[in-house]
Parts: structure tokens; C-alpha cells; sequence
């Protein structure tokens, strides 16, 4: 079975891997090391059948045949599914998932001092076991799910807090992995990136805390299918199409950049670029050209991921417009090429369900809605900080007062910039900075880099801050 090959592999594979620093760094003798192994591997696999407190059959049955000869005493022969819910085994076990167990914190504090990558390998193979343990029963839930990201996270900020990279390759002798040399022509598409990287990568965007949920979610799902598919057990047939809602400037296309590379990944396309497009790029003027339009964009996102922006506008229009021609294509190619492509329908919240509505085959395409809310003043000064700082700027503490009483005195609602407002109130204030500095003599690096609350400006009127106030409401 699944589970008893990955806790096999979790034992036997780091007992090979770990024999070099057994009785040194663990101070431990191999017996103590497997037995230790093992009641991880036993732990990990109850927590996750914990998780969402059904122990079903399935999963006790595969956690009995996966540890019972590891532990014959607490699963002994013959031992059945309701011998182990009435023992209460793996009643309370998520738990366990609260903390890194004491031998993963020896090998953080190995690799910390040795500069090793041991505990990766244990990563490594303990999310195996999560992502099978929570792939036995046919639906998945959301608490398993979550369960697992959870846990991955926990384990790669004990990695990270001791300097261990999550992707590297553990050599016996301690030596970083090799480069691989460049040789050949250089393919057209980028290197498929680790997933973790990519995880990472969004876990440093700012804000976005339901949003970061939501993607890890789905990546943690999309493992598992794959992992059950691979063992030819049934698979929940899902949508993987998305709608995206919020302001502009919140990150959506940033996201679903992401999210394409992960989609390449995990194997569910190919490519893993992301084609973007909206109204003016699928509507035609003309009877029959519409549905032509559609189909050659489908067949630039062939492998990748297709964003339409403000997906609503389709349904739009009077009586001769064919935004409407448009949706039924969408919602025909999506079905077509569900293999070959993830489309992702962006806009504001209300026009969004509107356009969901428009087309009775729209809902269960695309099933799942991720919500992008306003960025709060705090996280709108640090993203302005962040463009300042890509261009050798920075804010002095009154600009950083100035920037926050900008932002609080903008009314937020439908339309409001967010990023892009950032961005525009980021630009004035450059402008206003090198009307300053033509009347100093002989400026200073540091004075030519220093953005002041002048240069901001005030937040009242439009007076002394046009162009930044006039970039709030631009539509995304």
C-alpha cells in the first residue's frame, strides 16, 4: 500500500542517509535511530489521520498495515480498525503537528554547525508520508489540507532559522551539491523552479495573508490527486479554472504568475506561462470573428495559464455587442482543453458574480473564487518603499508619516488603486523631490536619495499632490 511504502521509505531511506553521524552528531546507535524514525513515521501518519477526526476505515487500515510491525505490540496481528479507534491510537494526534519533533531539531542543529542539509532530506520524505496519509480516503478535505501546509511551514522555518536550504541535496560529507554545468542551446521555456521556492516567493509578497492560504491550498490538493493518480486510485474530477476579485493593484496578476509555475510543477501544464488579455483581446466587431478571436488566445495560453482582467465587461454591451458570443466560447474552450490549460477570470467582486451568472455552465467551471482585499496603509507604505528602494530612494521618518497620512486620507471603495496608487503616489513624489533639489547647491548623495513628507505632499487637496491623487481610481 501507498502509506507503507512512503513510512518505509522515511525509516529505512534516512537510517542509510544519517549512518555517517549517528553515534557523533545524534548520538545515537542505529537501533536507537530507526526506533526513533519509526515513531515519527508513526506520529506523522496518525496526526494526518487526525486531522479531520473521521478515522475512516481506509485510513486505519493502511496506518495498521504501515506500522504494525513496527510497533507489534500496539498493533498487534489481527489488529482492526475499531481496535484502534476504541485504544483512542491516533485520537488527539494533530497535535504533534504543533512543534518540530526533538530528532528533526537535532538535525536542524547539525546542519546549523556543519553546514549539512540532513534535515531536508527528513522534509523531504515527511511530507511523502503527509501527502499519502491525506490522499487514502477519496475527498480530501480542507482540513488536511491545511494540515499539511501547515506543517511544511512549521518544518522550513526551523530549516531557515538554522540556515538549511529546503532544496538542497545532502552529501554524506557534508559538501554542497555540485552545479550542474550549462551545456546546449538555452531552452525556450525557464528551469521548472522547486515548488517550495515558489511557495516562498509568494510567502514574501506583502499582505495577501487569504489569498497565501488559498494558493497553498490548492497546490496541496493538486499533490495529492497527483499522488493518487499515480497509484491508480480514483480522483475527484475538479475544476482547476479560478476567479480572482478585488481592487486593481492587489496582486492578481503577480498571483497568477505564480500560480502558473507551480500548475507547471505539479504537472498540470506544460508550459506554465501566463497568457494575459482582456475585453479588447477576445470580443470582435464583426459576426462569426469572436469565437475565432477566442480560440487563437486559447492557443497562446496552450500549456500555461490565461488570465482575462476584467472578465465581467463580456457581458456588457446591447443587443449587437458579442461579449456574450465571447463567454460561451470561454466556457466551451475551457471544457475542451481542461488538460491542457488553467484559465483564471479577474474583477471587481459584484461584476464579477454578475458574469458568473451570465452563463449557466460558468459556475461549475469555475468553482473556486479567491479574494484579493485592500492592501491597509501600513502595507501600502511598505510596497511604496519597496519601489523607492528598486530605484536608490528612501523615506526619511517625516516621509514615512506623510506617506501614511496619504494613504488614511483616501477613500477606499470601488476602484481604489491599491499597488498601482503606491506606484503613482511613489512617482510624484519624485517629481516634487527634483523640483527641491534644483534650488540646493551641490546636493549630497543622500539628500538626492531622501524623500521628505514635502516631497509626499499633503493629502487634502489635489493642489499639492495632482498627479498622485488622480492615480487611485485607474481600473486595473
Amino acid at each position: 500500500m501507498g502509506l507503507a511504502r512512503a513510512v518505509d521509505a522515511f525509516i529505512e531511506e534516512l537510517s542509510t542517509t544519517l549512518e555517517p553521524i549517528v553515534s557523533t552528531s545524534l548520538q545515537r546507535t542505529s537501533e536507537q535511530l530507526h526506533k526513533d524514525l519509526a515513531l515519527d513515521a508513526f506520529n506523522l501518519s496518525a496526526a494526518f489521520i487526525d486531522c479531520d477526526d473521521s478515522h475512516s476505515d481506509q485510513e486505519l487500515e493502511a496506518f495498521i498495515v504501515a506500522l504494525e510491525q513496527h510497533f507489534p505490540d500496539l498493533l498487534p496481528e489481527d489488529t482492526k480498525p475499531q481496535d484502534v479507534r476504541s485504544a483512542g491510537i491516533v485520537t488527539g494526534k494533530s497535535a504533534w503537528l504543533g512543534e518540530p519533533s526533538g530528532l528533526f531539531t537535532s538535525l536542524v542543529a547539525v546542519d546549523q554547525s556543519g553546514g549539512t542539509a540532513y534535515s531536508s532530506v527528513y522534509y523531504e520524505h515527511a511530507l511523502r508520508v503527509a501527502h499519502t496519509t491525506i490522499s487514502i480516503d477519496d475527498y480530501t478535505s480542507r482540513f488536511e489540507l491545511s494540515g499539511v501546509e501547515k506543517f511544511r511551514s512549521m518544518l522550513l522555518r526551523a530549516m531557515k532559522s538554522g540556515g538549511v536550504n529546503s532544496g538542497a541535496s545532502v552529501a554524506t560529507t557534508g559538501g554542497p551539491a555540485p552545479a550542474a554545468a550549462a551545456a546546449g542551446p538555452e531552452p525556450e521555456l525557464p528551469p521548472e523552479r522547486e515548488l517550495d521556492d515558489l511557495l516562498e516567493e509568494l510567502d514574501e509578497l506583502i499582505g495577501l495573508d487569504e489569498v497565501k492560504e488559498e494558493v497553498k491550498l490548492v497546490a496541496a490538493l493538486l499533490r495529492v490527486q497527483k499522488l493518487r493518480q499515480d497509484r491508480g486510485l480514483p480522483v475527484i474530477d475538479s475544476s482547476r479554472h479560478l476567479i480572482f476579485v478585488g481592487n486593481p493593484g492587489t496582486g492578481k496578476t503577480t498571483v497568477a504568475r505564480l500560480l502558473a509555475q507551480i500548475y507547471r510543477t505539479l504537472k498540470v501544464v506544460e508550459k506554465g506561462h501566463l497568457i494575459e488579455t482582456d475585453r479588447g483581446g477576445l470580443v470582435a466587431g464583426f459576426v462569426g470573428q469572436t469565437a475565432t478571436k477566442v480560440a487563437e488566445v486559447f492557443d497562446r495560453a496552450d500549456g500555461g495559464v490565461l488570465l482575462i482582467d476584467e472578465a465581467y465587461s463580456l457581458t456588457r454591451g446591447g443587443e449587437k455587442d458579442f461579449g456574450r458570443e465571447a463567454i460561451d466560447a470561454v466556457v466551451k474552450l475551457v471544457e475542451d482543453r481542461r488538460d491542457r490549460l488553467v484559465v483564471i477570470l479577474a474583477g471587481y467582486p459584484n461584476e464579477m458574480a454578475d458574469l458568473v451568472e451570465a452563463n449557466p455552465g460558468m459556475a461549475s467551471r469555475f468553482p473556486r473564487t479567491i479574494r484579493f482585499d485592500d492592501y491597509d496603509d501600513e502595507e501600502l507604505l511598505a510596497i511604496f518603499e519597496l519601489i523607492a528602494n528598486g530605484q536608490e530612494y528612501h523615506l526619511d521618518d517625516g516621509g514615512r508619516d506623510a506617506v501614511i497620512a496619504w494613504f488614511a486620507a483616501q477613500e477606499r471603495g470601488h476602484g481604489f488603486g491599491n499597488g498601482r496608487a503606491a506606484r503613482n503616489l511613489f512617482e510624484a513624489s519624485v517629481a516634487r523631490h527634483a523640483t527641491r533639489m534644483v534650488d540646493v547647491e551641490d546636493p549630497t548623495d543622500e539628500e538626492l536619495m531622501t524623500l521628505n513628507a514635502d516631497d509626499i505632499g499633503l493629502p487634502e487637496g489635489a493642489e499639492e499632490a495632482p498627479a498622485a491623487g488622480d492615480g487611485t481610481a485607474t481600473e486595473e
